[in-house]
């Protein structure tokens, strides 16, 4: 099913996979940690910060794609979908009915990380939106997102830099 921007909660995978990357990410010095608004992303974030006492901030452009009608359709109803067809061969132009474009969607979350400010900062967000990120960084068109791999509780590292440029130093680590 594709959940979106549905509300669902971690399943128990879920939470062991954000205690995995609390572990992992303990000796991590970081300045800030913020999330999507959805629940799923705070659980995983919150597993982070509370050990360091700090405060999750929900940031909004970090929201997964608004789906729109496609929100909450079983993949494999979805896969005989004309405009499921069309939005997965042409991410970088065409719009899920009553959603957003892929491009809509990585000019929100890059714009919010591109503003961040200096410091290790960690950003808890999803799949899309991550891939979307790398391939607007690595000046890769949408469509070839799908080439990146981006597993549940996995670790992708940008260093931004001055110029608003950015190096990919991590894609799809996967905590233990």
């Amino acid at each position: 099913m594709l959940s979106g921007r549905s509300e669902i909660a971690l399943s128990e995978r879920g939470r062991d996979e954000a205690a995995a990357l609390a572990r992992h990410l303990a000796g991590v010095q970081l300045s800030a940690i913020y999330a999507s608004p959805r629940r799923r992303t705070v659980e995983t974030a919150a597993a982070v910060a509370q050990p360091r006492g700090i405060d999750v901030v929900h940031a909004p452009a970090l929201d997964e794609i608004d789906f729109g009608a496609f929100t909450g359709r079983d993949f494999a109803t979805l896969a005989e979908d004309p405009d499921w067809q069309r939005w997965n061969a042409e991410r970088g132009s065409s719009r899920c009915p009553g959603g957003e474009t892929m491009g809509e969607a990585v000019a929100r979350a890059v714009g919010f990380l591109a503003a961040v400010g200096e410091g290790m900062t960690l950003c808890v967000t999803h799949c899309d939106i991550i891939r979307g990120a790398v391939t607007h960084w690595l000046g890769l068109r949408a469509e070839r997102m799908f080439q990146l791999g981006c597993d549940p509780g996995s670790v992708t590292t940008l260093a931004l830099d001055e110029r608003g440029g950015a190096t990919l130093v991590g894609l799809n680590e996967r905590p233990r």
